[in-house]
């Protein structure tokens, strides 16, 4: 039996009303060279149930843990730890896998083995069932270029399940627990930095868009806030450092940006005071400045 190539994880935390579709987009069309871990991070749904069914269904096709919950950074590291695959997908519980894409993963991979970050396309459905497939950009031949294609121009788009990561990259760093929100952008930022990198021009991932609370996500992205920033550049190399300024400023008002529209008014003009102490000039960004503007002219 040929060993583990790519392992895949799906973290689950009350998910059940999807959970099913994701692993089923997995196992129909996984062989001997790749293994699907299912994680319940705690979850109080109906999740143990759907897992429990998928495993009847399913005998000995998959593995599945039940942890204590700890959030999605921590269901990583623990998918990271017992995996067994050289390779690494994680797929959200509510996304699936694009139907044989498992097997053209696998084809690039031995023909690009000095990869370890491969980054493939998906498509992105809406709440109405419209798709539109994300295309992948040029790659940056070099790794200062694409860290900056990746945080600071956003030319250079990953998502988890649309890419596979060699369990080498983690050798500098897991997912920070500590982090409800945003913990995959420094482990992205160091696979691009220190890692070389291919492009598979084939979409892997199927990936639903929610409406979600805004007031949910805002919060958990209060929560992380600036830490982020330091996280990020403590996993990059000196050479790189000269992009901090122009990230926080980033950082700052996209958080600004998301507490202005969850009408969260007090943390949006902290934000926007933080990017404006580091740097006058975005006040000539008028998306922002005329945002700000009326935040401080309202009552």
């Amino acid at each position: 039996m040929p060993p583990v190539l790519i392992s895949v994880v799906i973290p689950a935390y009350n998910y059940g009303a999807s959970l099913a579709r994701a692993a089923q987009s997995i196992l129909g069309q996984r062989d001997a060279r790749t293994e699907l871990l299912i994680i319940d991070d705690g979850s109080t749904d109906a999740t143990p149930d759907v897992i429990n069914a998928l495993h009847l269904a399913y005998p000995e096709q998959f593995r599945s843990i039940r942890k204590e919950n700890g959030g999605l950074a921590s269901v990583r590291n623990l998918g990271i730890r017992e995996s067994q695959g050289d390779w690494l997908v994680f797929l959200d519980a509510d996304d699936e896998f694009v139907p044989g894409a498992l097997g053209k993963l696998i084809e690039h991979i031995e023909s690009n083995r000095q990869s370890r970050l491969v980054i493939g396309e998906h498509i992105s459905i809406n709440s109405a069932g419209n798709r539109r497939r994300h295309r992948n950009t040029r790659l940056p031949g070099g790794a200062l270029e694409r860290v900056k294609a990746y945080l600071l121009d956003k030319t250079l788009g990953l998502s988890n399940g649309g890419c596979a990561m060699h369990r080498e990259v983690f050798d500098l760093g897991n997912y920070p627990e500590r982090f409800r929100n945003s913990e995959d952008l420094p482990v992205f930022a160091q696979a691009l930095a220190h890692f070389p990198v291919s492009q598979l021009n084939e979409p892997l991932l199927l990936l639903y868009k929610h409406d979600d609370s805004l007031r949910h996500h805002t919060g958990y992205g209060q929560q992380v806030g600036l830490q982020v920033v330091d996280e990020v550049f403590s996993r990059l190399p000196e050479s790189m450092r000269s992009m901090r300024k122009a990230f926080y400023v980033q950082r700052c008002l996209s958080l600004f940006r998301s507490a202005y529209l969850a009408n969260e008014k007090t943390q949006a003009k902290a934000f926007f005071m933080h990017a404006l102490r580091m740097d006058w000039r975005v006040l000539l960004n008028l998306s922002y400045s005329r945002k700000a503007l009326r935040l401080w002219l309202r009552k």
